[in-house]
């Protein structure tokens, strides 16, 4: 096998919300732990010898470190990370051994172990990284560079067309590095009417651009361990609005179904969020309780946005876009539809936080309730606890 040299150029090659979210844990809770653990969701099999590849690449991140550069354009560009916070990752180092990694035949296992603030940065790397390997090692090698630009430019323009805003969110499934810095690169050039900004800060960095996030699913999965599944949107929502003050006002809504996360997005919240997250489900559903919750707590939802996120192309923006005219605020984040389309099928890949270790308490299983029927990830266990407190009833689902 012909060794991949695949690597990360720099320790901000991950998406922006991996870097808030540690802020906040590095305030917070800076003695949490948490595991993680790669899912095949693809079932997608992988060559002889590719835990090896994997094992060296991960131990090549352990020389990444944050720049001078790098942290001056954090300090320029998000002013409300802390001092502290930017010195502490200018120090911060990968650790390798927070990372197992092993195959059998050809399922790899990949689990992630250590404090919650360092391990945070682990799972969108590390899944670009077995992205871009597992095309490397199965010789897979896609579209010329001329024609990926071509496919992306074509895109943008599409979007120019229809009047929407569109960010980049495909670090995690990307074809290659290469791959993503040519779709950023033509997103940037030809996108001027459409073209916001990308989750990768690195990517935000080279194209000068905005790097765009604010939290994702474990953020709320670590406060139903530390507080419990009832206080658990609420204490989220809450602890975030304490570290940012008004900066990063979009809310994600599906941890634990966009009915629970309403029922308790009270008026309070509402008011101080600029928005909401679509991550699953329905789109127009969701469109559709997300403008009347606004217009319940008496506030115009033409004030307010959705950033729309989940497995999105061309036509199902459009058909969102078309129901959504003048009635609510929208953006889209569009993530392997554009950093992976060369002509090869995309990887079903994830890796989740499973198990969370508060501090002074215990590891407890954490889970995720999506918006679309019976499609819970967790601890099977755990999931029917949640359920049975919240109130969740499948078939009203």
């Amino acid at each position: 096998m012909t060794p991949s040299h695949t690597i990360l150029n720099s320790l901000l090659d991950n998406d922006f919300y991996k870097f808030t979210m540690q802020h906040a844990v590095f305030k917070l809770f800076p003695k949490a732990q948490a595991k993680y653990e790669f899912i095949n969701r693809g079932k997608h099999r992988f060559p002889a010898g590719f835990a090896e590849e994997l094992r060296t690449s991960i131990n090549k991140m352990a020389t990444l470190h944050l720049t001078r550069e790098e942290k001056q354009y954090l300090k320029d560009t998000c002013p409300y990370l802390d001092p502290t916070y930017l010195d502490f990752l200018q120090g911060y180092r990968y650790d390798p051994d927070e990372v197992s990694v092993s195959q059998n035949a050809d399922n790899l296992s990949v689990k992630i172990t250590g404090y919650w603030y360092r391990t945070i940065l682990w799972e969108v790397p590390l899944m670009s990284l077995i992205s871009e390997l597992y095309y490397k090692l199965n010789h897979l090698s896609g579209d010329s560079d001329e024609q990926i630009i071509r496919t992306a430019k074509n895109k943008i323009e599409k979007y120019n067309a229809l009047g929407v805003t569109i960010a980049e969110f495909g670090t995690r499934r990307r074809h290659a590095y290469h791959t993503h810095r040519l779709v950023v690169q033509a997103l940037k050039q030809y996108g001027s009417k459409s073209f916001i900004g990308t989750s990768n800060v690195h990517m935000a960095m080279l194209n000068q651009t905005k790097p765009i996030g604010t939290h994702a699913h474990e953020w709320f999965m670590f406060h139903a361990a530390k507080y419990g599944f009832k206080t658990a949107n609420g204490l989220s929502l809450e602890h975030w609005v304490n570290v940012y003050r008004g900066d990063l006002g979009i809310a994600l809504s599906d941890t634990y179904t966009t009915d629970v996360f309403f029922s308790q997005f009270d008026k309070m919240f509402t008011k101080l969020f600029d928005g909401v997250r679509h991550d699953s489900g329905d789109p127009i559903l969701f469109a559709d309780k997300t403008i009347a919750h606004y217009k319940s707590k008496g506030i115009n939802p033409l004030s307010k946005t959705i950033i729309f996120s989940d497995g999105l192309d061309y036509e199902k923006v459009v058909r969102i876009a078309r129901h959504c005219q003048g009635k609510i605020g929208i953006s889209f984040g569009i993530g392997t539809n554009f950093t992976n389309d060369v002509g090869l099928d995309p990887m079903n890949i994830v890796i989740k936080m499973t198990e969370a270790y508060p501090e002074g308490a215990y590891w407890t299983p954490v889970v995720k309730l999506s918006d679309v029927k019976g499609k819970y990830t967790g601890d099977p266990k755990m999931i029917e606890l949640s359920k049975t407190i919240l109130g969740i009833n499948d078939s009203t689902q």
